[in-house]
């Protein structure tokens, strides 16, 4: 289960083919976006585009057939998001849906849960936030402290989600409550709920970060009321299908590839003349991209086959925000260039967008001290 364990992965036949489709429809849909625009992919929201990728079978692509998928495998899923991402696509407004809250539904939720959302989200017309972190708690998630509470014909739910992705805009949250709130172990009595954004009792506030984007939210609940139906899975057993959701948020390709458009920019700007500093540098930075992204098709073989790579996946996503967190700083040092959103090169523009992004990589899917304990508990350090 080390990560010495993971073993090389290849694409079947059939994913290259898929590639090219996927390379071919973007370049038509994406015709005109701007370099910066395209920098801000994994928070582009565009529900009409979600919907046109949905109407390909491209959301929930391995989901069985009658709950909207397209019965897939996982490594032509991860081609298509690999592409995606390259791009610089606009998927933010069903990320969450495609690749957290439908696998979490397939392997913990009810039948009439399936039925009844798989295929909205697949279409590109059910869009989902998750409610994990809290203000007190921040990426421990064990230390959160929002209730539910039995009252009849359901629960009742208080409390705060915080750092909540596109909570403003999405239609449905997947959340973890303390369901048990005397439980002696505090990874226990926790449950997950699916709750209506719309319900009375919820309120958004947006964080503004520092690029004066509003993406990021504060959730309150307060005495919000969902059916016994909203449960996802079993009662008490949250922690283990929050540990099983991470896994699918912090192997795929969006953590090397948020910062994509800046390594090319790069090499437009260092050219085929580049000096020596300059090669060495792009050199250093496309073999770290290389490196993970064998790493992360290692883990989405591993999904494929049905495992759970739970300590994988954190040794994926903290050397990933490592890396990706360091391209600005490479950018600044070897052509001296500012942050400038209103620069008169495409170098600029999304070297600007990418160092105002950048700290948030090192919130989505756990900070990076909460991933080393992860990787120190499964090599036996701790």
């Amino acid at each position: 289960m080390s990560f010495l364990g993971l073993a090389h992965c290849s694409l079947p036949p059939q994913a290259e083919s898929l590639r090219q489709e996927v390379r071919e429809f973007l370049a038509g849909a994406l015709a005109g976006r701007g370099a910066a625009a395209r920098a801000q992919s994994w928070d582009g929201f565009d529900p009409e585009f979600s919907r046109s990728i949905g109407a390909r079978g491209w959301i929930g692509m391995t989901w069985p057939r009658r709950y909207g998928g397209a019965e897939r495998s996982a490594l032509e899923r991860y081609v298509v998001i690999e592409e995606m991402l390259a791009a610089g696509a606009p998927v933010s407004a069903h990320w969450f849906g495609d690749r957290q809250t439908g696998p979490l539904l397939l392997r913990y939720g009810t039948e009439a849960q399936r039925v009844s959302i798989l295929p909205a989200i697949a279409r590109g017309e059910l869009f989902f936030c998750i409610g994990m972190s809290e203000p007190d708690a921040g990426s421990d998630v064990a230390a959160i402290r929002s209730r539910a509470r039995r009252v009849p014909g359901g629960w009742e739910l208080s409390g705060a989600k915080v750092w909540t992705t596109n909570a403003h805009r999405a239609h449905s949250m997947l959340g973890l409550f303390r369901t048990a709130p005397e439980a002696a172990e505090r990874h226990a009595g926790l449950s997950q709920f699916l709750v209506d954004m719309r319900s009375p009792g919820v309120s958004v506030r947006p964080i503004t970060d520092m690029a004066g984007r509003e993406h990021f939210n504060e959730v309150r609940l307060d005495q919000v009321f969902v059916p016994d139906s909203a449960l996802v899975g079993t009662e008490g057993d949250g922690w283990a299908q929050v540990m099983a959701e991470l896994a699918y948020e912090r192997s795929g390709p969006e953590r090397y590839l948020s910062g994509v458009q800046l390594l090319l920019e790069l090499v437009r700007a260092a050219g085929p003349a580049a000096g020596e500093r300059a090669r060495v540098a792009v050199g250093r930075a496309v073999a770290s991209m290389v490196t993970l992204r064998q790493m992360s098709l290692a883990i989405a073989g591993m999904l494929e086959a049905g495992a759970n790579p739970a300590q994988e996946a954190a040794i994926v996503k903290d050397l990933g925000t490592a890396f990706e967190q360091s391209l600005p700083e490479v950018v600044h040092e070897l052509l001296g260039v500012e942050p400038d959103r209103a620069a008169d090169t495409d170098l600029g523009r999304v070297h600007a967008v990418l160092l105002e992004l950048a700290p948030c990589f090192s919130l989505r899917g756990g900070t990076r001290e909460v991933l080393r304990g992860i990787i120190a508990r499964g090599l036996g350090l701790r």
